[in-house]
């Protein structure tokens, strides 16, 4: 048995009080000598209190380290009563104090003063017995502290050598414990054994875990040591090995790399410039380790260099009649674009070298400018590539990224040319109106170059950096409006406006090309259903309003979709479907459109106008209404600015004519009049409802009636000329729609019949005018009170010099 020092309790049996100082992340065994530094002022007063009387205190581990001011519920309920042996303390206020641990102690209860905590416990002597098992059980603890050790590499040989020597088992034990790296509650629960043998046992199976682990973690360590040796042998060896080959002549992969793209720059056939510019890089590459970030961006650039179709090219097939073919079989009518292909390859057929046309097809949508590149392609026997333009705004996207930037490349157009493989494509710019503008540049200024003749055969992109020759690049550029595309742009291409179709284009275009390709579409035969041309024609006129033919084929292909599903649901793929105009009620419901609208009396006051939209042409109607006032002229219908000072022209020019028209002098200062173009919720503008206005209010002025089976459209001057309109081919499709008979028609406007279809102009009669007078007398029913002249000079007056914009 361990005898007590003299200066403790002799008697365990009865509890004695002591200082308590709380301890983190340590465990302290009896013969234990530690140093400590201790800062809380509880702990310091704990050990002055010590100091002053028998130097002993009980020393208490913490369950949590981070409590500052551990209550008992925050401390383990065994420790050991240990003795200050020195104590210093240091300039920062901490505590440096040498402890000795005598023997364990339990803890009965805690007393917390203002200064420290003191403690009553009992002193737990331990509990020794002399047999084969322990001393078996010391020998191999000995031996694996002794591996332990070993493996450790903390733990110096001396101190092996000096534990070995103790022969009391627990002094043997706490003093091998207080050694290991374990958890603390491991040392706790080894503290708190009183019995030895027990205590051996648990500390024999703790080291021989500890001693599992440090052999796995030698083993891993030893693994990636011969991991690391092996990855640096092999790289020696590489070395090596390319010294090897170096010395032999012999290339490594990389230097296969460089012979290839030597190669490729051999049989690219580049121009001099870029043959010039590829070969200094390629010099750069083969002083680059071919793993930098720079070498990537040196390859990458001669790649695009190399695979541009520098003189590769298809030949032109110089067959007008087939030619001719072609653009017939893929789309109906458009004389003019079919002429100037045709005119271009018959050239092409002459000269052999010709610049490529930069053509600009504009017109409403669904009228096949897009198919058209794809098909005047095909007729020429080129490649075709298109890019939609629709939406980008950054120059970049044209012209290309400089190499400096990460991911760099080439603009639209060079990567095309790439794509397609060859350097005279037919190359479509779609939608070239619908380009915007924002801080990285316009790209409409970028196309400048690309579509000018006599500068794009020296066409520079960014990421190049050598110029390319697009001189023979067939370019079609498509576009909805005019206006939206900038005047420089305008200038450099070739405009060939496509107007809209007429009801018996639709017809034919349904007939041939929409209805086969949507029975295909919806696995329907041709001898299945049959389409009457009242059909078709029903469809056009009151369930679309559109100058191509995209909500023609929707609604075709509405109607199959609901025949395929009667097909289905009867089981019957023989039966035959006849579709007819009732039919066509039946399968898309109401009609949406109103077709043939025109009043049939006439009336005072309310005249046929024709405008022009996107989709087409409409007809506009007028209406004037007198009402009393004091001379206010009242606008509605949601006009624009020109509509709004058209109608001020057409008063003042009735205002001039008031003696002709029969009217009081002062008339207008004892009326309001009230002019009003319905539908006014869409917005209208431009001058070409002028005469309209005029005829209006010469009407409504005068109670006389206007024909209803007329319209008219022209811009009017104050001295009541009438000037030329544009969109005449969609007025008149818009004025034979609505089931009108007459048109009157700026004088100026003759010239653009040719262009209106013989059928239009078979089925009306169209009557140029050059003056106002002209038209009131062709539109009123009936005859003023004075007859018309034009040479009273108080309110008639010709300017002595005229100007038209």
């Amino acid at each position: 048995m361990t005898e007590l020092p003299e200066d403790l309790l002799p008697e365990t049996a009865h509890p004695a009080t002591f200082p308590v100082l709380p301890l983190r992340d340590i465990v302290i065994f009896p013969h234990m000598v530690t140093p400590l530094f201790v800062g809380r002022p509880r702990s310091i007063h704990a050990l002055e209190w010590a100091m002053e009387h028998d130097k002993n205190v009980l020393l208490v581990t913490q369950k949590d380290p981070k409590t500052d001011d551990p209550l008992t519920e925050d401390m383990y309920d065994m420790g050991t009563l240990g003795q200050v042996v020195q104590m210093l303390k240091l300039p920062d206020g901490t505590v440096k104090v040498l402890i000795e641990g005598k023997v364990r102690a339990r803890l009965l209860d805690l007393d917390y003063t203002d200064e420290c905590i003191f403690a009553s416990l009992q002193q737990l002597p331990d509990q020794e017995s002399d047999s084969p098992e322990q001393e078996a059980l010391m020998r191999s603890v000995n031996n694996t502290f002794e591996s332990y050790a070993n493996l450790s590499k903390k733990i110096p040989a001396e101190m092996v050598t000096s534990i070995a020597g103790i022969e009391e088992p627990g002094r043997f034990a706490d003093t091998i414990v207080a050694h290991l790296t374990v958890p603390i509650a491991d040392k706790q629960d080894i503290l708190e054994e009183m019995n030895s043998l027990l205590r051996l046992e648990k500390l024999l199976a703790l080291m021989e875990r500890e001693v599992e682990i440090l052999q796995i973690e030698k083993k891993i360590r030893n693994r990636v040591k011969s991991q690391m040796e092996r990855s640096q042998k092999e790289y020696y060896l590489n070395e090596q090995m390319r010294a090897i080959q170096k010395e032999l002549g012999e290339k490594d992969e990389f230097k296969q790399e460089l012979r290839e793209l030597e190669e490729k720059i051999e049989k690219a056939r580049m121009s001099k410039e870029a043959t010039e510019k590829a070969t200094a890089e390629l010099r750069k590459l083969k002083m680059m380790s071919p793993m930098s970030a720079e070498a990537t961006v040196v390859r990458n650039y001669i790649d695009w260099l190399v695979s541009l179709p520098w003189k590769k090219g298809t030949k032109d097939q110089i067959d007008l009649d087939r030619a001719e073919e072609i653009l017939e079989e893929d789309h109906y009518g458009l004389e003019k674009v079919k002429e100037r292909i045709l005119e271009y390859l018959a050239v092409q057929a002459l000269v052999k070298k010709i610049k490529g046309p930069i053509l600009c097809l504009v017109g409403p949508p669904g009228v096949g400018k897009t198919s058209l590149g794809r098909s005047v392609a095909r007729a020429m026997g080129r490649k075709f590539i298109r890019v939609s333009l629709g939406g980008v705004r950054d120059e970049a996207e044209i012209r290309g990224h400089r190499r400096t930037y990460i991911g760099a490349m080439p603009g639209k157009v060079i990567q095309g040319l790439r794509k397609v493989g060859m350097r005279n494509p037919v190359f479509l710019l779609d939608e070239v109106d619908k380009m915007s503008t924002d801080f990285r540049g316009d790209p409409s200024s970028a196309l400048l170059e690309v579509l000018d003749p006599e500068q794009n055969n020296t066409f520079g992109d960014h990421f190049l950096d050598v110029d390319y020759d697009l001189s023979s690049v067939m370019f079609i550029a498509t576009a909805n409006t005019l206006p939206a595309i900038p005047g420089p742009l305008r200038d450099r291409m070739e405009v060939i406006r496509i107007e809209g179709y007429t009801e018996e284009e639709k017809v034919h275009i349904a007939e041939r090309y929409l209805l086969p390709k949507q029975l295909q579409t919806h696995g329907l035969k041709a001898a299945q259903v049959k389409f009457s041309s009242a059909a078709l024609l029903e469809i056009i006129r009151r369930y679309t309003r559109e100058a191509g033919v995209r909500s023609l084929e929707r609604e075709i292909a509405n109607v199959l979709r609901k025949i395929a599903r009667d097909v289905v649901k009867a089981g019957q793929s023989g039966k035959r479907f006849q579709v007819g105009a009732q039919q066509i009620r039946k399968y898309l419901g109401v009609p949406r459109f109103t077709f043939g609208v025109r009043e049939e009396e006439h009336r005072i006051g309310l005249v046929n106008g024709l405008a022009w939209t996107e989709v087409g042409g409409e007809l506009l109607n007028v209406e004037v209404t007198i009402l009393p006032g004091q001379g206010k002229l009242t606008v509605t219908g949601k006009l624009g600015e020109v509509m709004r000072e058209s109608a001020q022209a057409a008063l003042s020019y009735v205002r001039s004519r008031w003696l002709e028209l029969g009217l009081e002098k002062e008339f207008y200062n004892r009326i309001e009049i009230h002019i009003h173009v319905p539908e006014g919720a869409i917005p209208k503008d431009g001058p070409s409802a002028g005469i309209t206005m005029a005829t209006a209010l010469a009407s409504a002025l005068t109670g006389l009636a206007v024909y209803q089976d007329l319209a008219m459209t022209g811009e009017i001057t104050l001295r009541g000329r009438v000037l030329a309109i544009g969109g005449l081919k969609e007025k008149l499709l818009a004025a034979k729609r609505a089931g009108i008979h007459r048109v009157l028609i700026p004088k100026e406007n003759e010239k653009n019949l040719e262009e209106v279809p013989m059928t239009i102009r078979r089925s009306l009669q169209i009557i140029p005018v050059a003056h106002m007078d002209e038209v009131l007398d062709e539109a009123i029913l009936g005859s003023f009170p004075v007859p018309v002249s034009t040479d009273n000079a108080d309110y008639a007056r010709e300017p002595e010099k005229s100007v038209h914009h």
